[in-house]
């Protein structure tokens, strides 16, 4: 399936790949799928945070003056993981971006529709929707839907779709599809484009259930 959009981008590096091996494995545990993730997660957070605005300021070193750019602070940042999976990307985003603010989106997955089920929308209020800026974190990109619906949920909040990243570990060409057919101008950030989608919607090759083999919940 061809991927129609400009938006995307899938980072390539050695130490990204060398960890996605690690995480794709079936036999690694859960410490070492963890960890693997993180490390994963400073690469993505950095691609993901590469165009918030900065401003110059002066200050003084032990020796002079100087001025340096920091971070725009009239920005409001929003980290908003999809539950439960998410969790593991904001934490190093959190560490990255300790001024964010963290907006948790609970959705699960109806097994037999593919279709997202809200159950929790836990939000900072927005104070000035065209000065925000967000990026929605969940490390499965399969059928799109999920991510449509954190999408949404910002769009209807008056967020413009141009100030959005969608970040991911994994995406398929049919979720990618999805998100970007409805919202041309929100950036997809993912470490590895995987071949396609199985029957019941789990991306191939993939990596297997990503909440259950982060947080040790594997029958």
């Amino acid at each position: 399936m061809e991927v129609l959009t400009n938006k995307l981008k899938i980072l390539n590096h050695p130490l990204i790949s060398h960890n996605l091996a690690i995480i794709r494995n079936e036999n690694t545990s859960c410490e070492q799928f963890r960890n693997a993730l993180r490390r994963i997660t400073y690469f993505l957070i950095y691609e993901a945070s590469k165009n918030l605005p900065t401003k110059e300021i002066t200050l003084k070193t032990p020796l002079e003056e100087t001025s340096c750019f920091v971070f725009d602070d009239d920005i409001q940042l929003i980290l908003a993981p999809i539950l439960r999976a998410g969790m593991v990307f904001c934490e190093v985003a959190q560490e990255l971006l300790p001024f964010a603010n963290v907006h948790h989106l609970g959705m699960y997955r109806d097994e037999e529709t593919l279709e997202p089920v809200w159950y929790y929308d836990k939000r900072k209020k927005i104070k000035n929707v065209e000065k925000s800026k967000v990026i929605i974190l969940d490390p499965m990109l399969a059928t799109g839907n999920s991510a449509k619906c954190a999408v949404d949920n910002f769009i209807f909040k008056g967020i413009k779709e141009e100030n959005i990243v969608f970040m991911s570990l994994i995406a398929t060409p049919e979720g990618v599809k999805k998100l970007s057919d409805k919202y041309k101008n929100v950036e997809i950030i993912t470490a590895s484009l995987d071949r396609t989608l199985n029957s019941k919607g789990y991306i191939l090759p993939g990596l297997g259930d990503a909440g259950d083999r982060i947080y040790n919940t594997l029958d």
